[in-house]
Parts: C-alpha cells; sequence; structure tokens
C-alpha cells in the first residue's frame, strides 16, 4: 500500500503522448493542441472604434464639427478628418486619417444637419488600435491547450480552420462480477445493476476521449481473460471495474499479469479506493478499479482523468478552492487519508453531507465537491480552511 501522492507519480510518469492529427474547426472543442498555433495577421488588422460615435480630433472636442462622412463596418473611409471636422463611425470600422479619438453618440448634440458638437466634458480614446491584441506571427494558442469555445473564436480569428490535435484516447472498459446485471434487466436475488462501468463511459466522455464498453465479465478467469485480450486489442487504456481486492473471486490483477501487464502498484492507501491496481503493458495501460461506484468515479476523477489528459499532452489541473467548514467533520477511521463529499452552505462554508461511504453514490449527487482529511486527523473542527475539489 503506498501513499496517495506516489500512485499519481508512477501513473503520470508512465504517460507517453500520443500520435496527432488534423480536424476540422467545427469539431474541435474539447480537443488538446498538438502545435503552437500562430496568427497571421495582427488584430485588430487597423485601428478601429470600440463604438459607435464620432472620430475627430481631440484638439476640436470643444468646437461645432462638421460631419464628413459615414463609415460603417467592412467599408475603408473615404475622407480625412481635419481640423473641427468628424465622421461618424460604428463599432468595429476602420478609424479616419487624422482621427484621433471617438466619442459616443450618446454624447453628441445635432447642431444643424451635417454639424455635431461633444456635450461630455471628457472623453477616452474608444479606439482598439492596430496589432494590440496580437501581432501577425505571434503564437496565438499554445499546444498543450484544451480548445474550449474561447479557443475556437482565436483559431478562427487567425485561420486555422483545421488544426493540429492529439489523437483521443481509446479507453476500454470492462465491468466484471457475478452480481451484475446491465440497466435494462431487473436484478434477481443478490444481483444488482452495474454501474460503474457507465459512470465510467460517462466521466471518459466528459474527459474528451474514446471510450467502448466491453459488457460484463463474469467472475471466471475464461470471462475476464476474454473482455481483457479484445479489449487490449483495440484500446490505448483498459478500466476493470470490480475483481481487485482479496476475496476468491477477485482476479483481475493475476489476468492482467497474465496478459503482460506489469502492475507497479495494487493498492493505495486513501479511502475510497485502496485497492486501486495500475500496470503498464505493451502498448497499453490498465486501471484496476474498485467495484463501489463512488470508489471507481473518485479514483477516476483524481488519478485517471488527469493520466488521460497527460496521453493527450494538457496538464489537467482541477480548480481547487479554499473554503471554511461550517461545522466540525468527524473521520471514521484515521489510518489513512480520506475523501469525503462536501456542500457550500449558502454563506459559501463547507459542510458534508449524508454520505453512508463508498456504494453511496447519491451522496455525489448532491455534493458540490470533495475534500480530502488526512490520515491521522480524527476531527476538522469548525472554521477550518479546506481545499475543495469541485465536482
Amino acid at each position: 500500500m503506498i501513499p496517495f501522492d506516489q500512485a499519481f507519480h508512477i501513473v503520470m510518469s508512465h504517460a507517453r503522448m500520443l500520435d496527432s492529427e488534423t480536424v476540422a474547426i467545427s469539431e474541435s472543442l474539447g480537443r488538446i493542441l498538438a502545435e503552437d498555433v500562430r496568427s497571421d495577421m495582427d488584430m485588430p488588422p487597423f485601428d478601429k472604434s470600440a463604438m459607435d460615435g464620432y472620430a475627430c480630433r481631440r484638439a476640436d472636442l470643444g468646437h461645432e464639427l462638421e460631419i464628413v462622412e459615414v463609415i460603417q463596418a467592412g467599408k475603408p473611409p473615404l475622407k480625412a478628418v481635419g481640423e473641427r471636422q468628424c465622421a461618424k463611425i460604428m463599432t468595429g470600422a476602420m478609424l479616419p486619417e487624422g482621427a484621433d479619438c471617438v466619442f459616443m453618440i450618446e454624447y453628441a448634440q445635432e447642431i444643424r444637419r451635417g454639424v455635431v458638437r461633444f456635450t461630455g466634458s471628457t472623453t477616452h480614446d474608444n479606439i482598439c488600435r492596430k496589432s494590440e491584441d496580437i501581432r501577425a506571427g505571434d503564437i496565438a494558442l499554445r499546444r498543450g491547450a484544451r480548445i474550449a469555445p474561447q479557443h475556437v473564436a482565436v483559431l478562427a480569428t487567425v485561420g486555422c480552420i483545421h488544426p493540429r490535435v492529439y489523437r483521443k484516447v481509446r479507453v476500454g472498459i470492462i465491468a466484471t462480477g457475478d452480481e451484475l446485471v446491465e440497466p435494462d434487466q431487473r436484478p434477481g436475488p443478490s444481483q444488482i445493476r452495474t454501474s460503474n462501468s457507465h459512470q465510467l463511459r460517462a466521466q471518459a466522455l466528459a474527459a474528451d476521449t474514446a471510450p467502448t464498453y466491453y459488457g460484463i465479465a463474469r467472475d471466471t478467469r475464461d470471462a475476464i481473460d476474454g473482455a481483457m485480450k479484445r479489449a487490449m486489442a483495440e484500446n490505448d487504456v483498459i478500466l476493470l471495474s470490480g475483481g481487485v481486492s482479496k476475496g476468491d473471486y477477485d482476479l483481475v490483477p493475476d489476468i492482467m499479469t497474465a496478459n503482460g501487464i506489469e502492475i507497479l502498484f495494487d493498492s493505495i492507501a486513501m479511502k475510497p479506493g485502496k485497492p486501486t491496481t495500475f500496470g503498464v503493458g505493451p502498448g497499453v495501460y490498465c486501471f484496476g478499479l474498485p467495484g463501489n461506484p463512488v470508489s471507481t468515479f473518485i479514483q477516476f476523477e483524481i488519478l485517471v482523468k488527469p493520466f488521460l489528459y497527460r496521453l493527450m499532452g494538457h496538464d489537467y489541473r482541477p480548480p481547487y478552492s479554499l473554503r471554511p467548514l461550517a461545522s466540525p467533520i468527524k473521520a471514521k477511521g484515521t489510518d489513512r487519508e480520506t475523501w469525503l463529499p462536501v456542500k457550500f452552505a449558502a454563506d459559501g462554508r463547507v459542510e458534508a453531507g449524508a454520505y453512508h461511504g463508498s456504494a453511496h453514490i447519491n451522496a455525489l449527487c448532491d455534493a458540490d465537491g470533495l475534500i480530502v482529511l488526512p490520515a491521522g486527523a480524527g476531527v476538522l473542527e469548525e472554521g477550518t480552511l479546506v481545499r475543495v475539489r469541485p465536482l
């Protein structure tokens, strides 16, 4: 049994980035950039107005101004602005020669036809300067960025319509256990519906990977071995749920070894998720995850997901926050660090919700985040600052 930090280091140090491919910009959301994206032009490409208003010389703001033209976005100015002149200008339109500021249309008073006056006391320039956002040739997006909607806008802005991204990780998911039936079946005596496998598939999809579910493998060597061989032939990472503890029918670690997987650890000093197992084989990585859904969910989020993103060239960092406890939290055991679901109170403090253990998946549905009770910490008192990992 090793500390979680050591297990995390082992897993992450064995990640080798996948190959890359190009995709259409319309299909790029959630993908990881495999190379820097450089701008092919200055942005803005010219001095432009930041608002609807009048472009003029700042020195003339106290005078009546003759309107020499109306400049709409997408049309170049036809005239320069001279002394005591202005051009009516629309947001995003090119600034005319001679103008050095734009005053808002709300501060313009029409004196007579074709003549306006600035009614404010002062004004900002209200000009977006050429190349103030980025210069041609500069890096607009860096390799390793996970493409979000705002990144798609930048790709479009710089004309990168086929970004090069890392290939999606192929993830094979296998449920094990004689007690399991699929969700569309009514469980018989001593049976339950499999939730881990469908939860893992959803988590893998949310992590921008390509998961394949291989169904339920019964607790026999032949069944688990057959499912594992199929998954190994078609995937980069295998996730098996159940069968990794020390019971008579927990066969997964031996079958991993028989299929050429070198097991690097088989238990972590934490709860839930102590029997989590990790191994590396020829061209494939394998995680043996516990059978209870909370254990599997948490282990995927804190261990598997960062690893999957690392394979795709991304450094995944969840947005932790520090918050005080609204009431004391007592650990049920102190031999290992404990991850607990928590909720945010109305005042932003943290409080523990109802949690009955690693089979209580409903507790995660009501939770806002997870906190860690360090080993040896029996009680965290009210007001203690805790690090919250959001869900």
